[in-house]
């Protein structure tokens, strides 16, 4: 019985152990964060809900950066002309395979909320030959088949190498900017994730007022 009662104990203290060094290393993940936000960093990584880590983008609380790109017809769009919806931007690229697991979530995603006055724009970060009209032509082709493939619903913009500067550089794909209908940021996503965490940004952006 004292024998059992003295391992149970150590395991218990080891648990504690653990226990503790799980916060402790949150903790220090939380404040070096903090530290990193105060510095004026562009974006950094903190711990998020769960034991997570999320990026924080300095955009969320500000106007999103305005933009004019063409879609695969040659049409410039803005992001001006969706004023009064919920936008979803989505860097994406043909070749990368997290974006590819994405897609049908946000082909989803969209046709149940659109409705609600939300739409996705889907932004090219595939590299594009903007000089030569030829090969450019060929480009917008293998991106138009990924398009098809997918049934994608949305508009599908091309050069978004353009935005990487305004919108802190694209250092993962995916990489989304979730904006309210004033044209304010009010998340973003950096990476794969999930489709519900999607989703709760999508209805966060919908139900922002400010």
């Amino acid at each position: 019985m004292k024998r059992n009662t003295l391992v149970l104990t150590a395991v218990l203290a080891i648990l504690a152990l653990f226990a503790w060094a799980g916060w402790a290393n949150w903790e220090y993940r939380k404040q070096a964060a903090e530290r990193r936000l105060a510095s004026g960093a562009e974006g950094v990584y903190a711990p998020g809900p769960a034991g997570t880590i999320e990026y924080l983008s300095p955009l969320v609380g500000k106007p999103a950066p305005g933009f004019s790109l063409e879609d695969l017809e040659g049409k410039k769009v803005s992001l001006a002309s969706y004023r009064g919806k919920a936008v979803l931007l989505n860097f994406w690229a043909t070749w990368c395979t997290p974006c590819k697991i994405e897609t049908p979530w946000l082909v989803e995603l969209r046709n149940q909320y659109a409705p609600q006055g939300f739409e996705i724009l889907g932004i090219s970060a595939d590299d594009f030959d903007m000089d030569n009209p030829q090969k450019l032509s060929e480009e917008k082709q293998g991106v138009a088949r990924f398009v098809a493939r997918q049934h994608i619903p949305y508009p599908v913009l091309i050069d978004g190498d353009a935005l990487s500067q305004p919108y802190g550089g694209l250092d993962s794909l995916p990489t989304s900017f979730f904006i309210d209908r004033k044209g304010t940021v009010v998340a973003t996503q950096l990476g794969l994730t999930s489709k519900d965490e999607i989703e709760a940004k999508i209805r966060k952006a919908l139900a922002a007022t400010n």
